[in-house]
């Protein structure tokens, strides 16, 4: 099944990449209209995806981002990095590695993830449909594949090693918005199995199907470099040995140049594994064009 799955994402990845041929290199969109990247290599916030698309190109043009985060909570540490390409203000293909270290959980080792993404814009312009009362929707998918299931997971319970989230993100930008100030709105809706988002597996002895999980973000220039906002991101609870919460944040991200960005934040991820109230600061560079 799972090897279907994954064909399944990584064909709609050829598909997405066949509309390079013939696009322009290039990055002529407005400042921060391609959001951060998320954890997962999706851009958005840093938890979460949201219907832009990655890099900075026109609807005639091919833009790319490359990130690198760090999340370190109380006991643990989590670190992404990858890339993603958007494809005339389109399609956006992405790749993330995670590396999740089980500090005194497990001392001296990790849990390795790969994400594969694809997200396709299919209604509005969050930008330029300012006279619009609609978002800008995309729907997106990410194939994850745990490279050390048979070790952490396992033992917790976790029924699968693999498994693609699927999710609808709507996204909505006043250019003249609170204050006078860009302010934007995203909610997204993900399908999931996921346990601490795959990094211990997927499903479990208490629930093993798919649940819908909202996610919703909020921000705004704060002045024309300084981005401040917030997220929260549900999450399902499918294994009985431990309790998995609900994660948030509040960041302030810095846009010193159009094609950097870097974003700092707290954020609350609640129990993870065996270990209560975890908490700490999340940092991600990210360069795009």
């Amino acid at each position: 099944m799972f090897v279907a799955k994954r064909s399944t994402v990584l064909g709609l990845l050829c598909i997405g990449a066949s509309g390079i041929h013939g696009v322009a290199l290039a990055g002529d969109r407005l400042l921060a209209t391609g959001g951060v990247t998320q954890i997962e290599g999706a851009a958005g916030g840093g938890l979460t995806p949201w219907a832009l698309i990655a890099g900075l190109g026109t609807r005639d043009q091919i833009g790319a981002s490359g990130f690198c985060t760090s999340v370190e909570p109380d006991d643990f540490k989590l670190t992404s990095c990858g890339v993603s390409i958007g494809i005339r203000d389109r399609v956006e293909l992405s790749y993330a590695r995670q590396e999740f270290a089980l500090g005194t959980t497990v001392p001296d080792e990790s849990i390795r993830q790969d994400v594969f993404g694809i997200k396709v814009k299919v209604f509005g312009d969050a930008v330029f449909a300012q006279d619009s009362p609609w978002p800008q929707i995309a729907i997106g998918a990410q194939y994850k594949d745990n490279k050390d299931f048979a070790f952490v997971p396992t033992l917790l319970g976790a029924r699968d090693g693999s498994d693609i989230d699927y999710y609808v993100a709507a996204t909505k930008i006043w250019l003249a918005g609170i204050g006078g100030r860009t302010t934007l709105l995203n909610g997204t809706l993900r399908a999931t199995r996921a346990n601490q988002l795959g990094i211990l597996g997927f499903g479990g002895d208490r629930k093993g199907a798919y649940s819908a999980q909202p996610e919703l973000s909020t921000a705004m220039f704060v002045t024309d470099h300084i981005v401040v906002g917030a997220e929260y991101r549900m999450k399902p609870d499918n294994l009985s040995v431990f309790r998995e919460d609900d994660y948030w944040d509040a960041f302030v991200a810095f846009i010193p140049f159009k094609n950097v960005s870097l974003t700092i934040a707290h954020a609350d991820l609640g129990n993870i594994a065996d270990k209560d109230r975890q908490r700490g600061w999340y940092a991600s560079l990210q360069a795009s064009f």
